[in-house]
């Protein structure tokens, strides 16, 4: 069935509404390493990115409480 003109619209507008964008620029070389990788852990390469990032924030948010608490020694 093809893609009619309300599906298209009721997308974009789904998008414009629910989804933000964020482009990475890396060096060539860098970006088969994570589709493999992802494709490994039966991800998509925006979901490991996502998940990469969510990750480091947890793990720099335990630090940075870390730090505060010895700071304030």
């Amino acid at each position: 069935m093809p893609y009619s003109e309300s599906q298209k619209n009721a997308t974009i507008k789904y998008q414009k509404e629910n989804l933000e964008c964020l482009s990475l620029r890396y060096p060539k070389g860098t970006k088969k390493p994570i589709q493999e990788h992802a494709k490994l852990m039966g991800e998509s390469m925006s979901v490991f990115i996502l998940r990469a990032i969510r990750e480091t924030m947890e793990r720099d948010k335990a630090q940075i409480t870390q730090m505060m608490k010895e700071s304030r020694k």
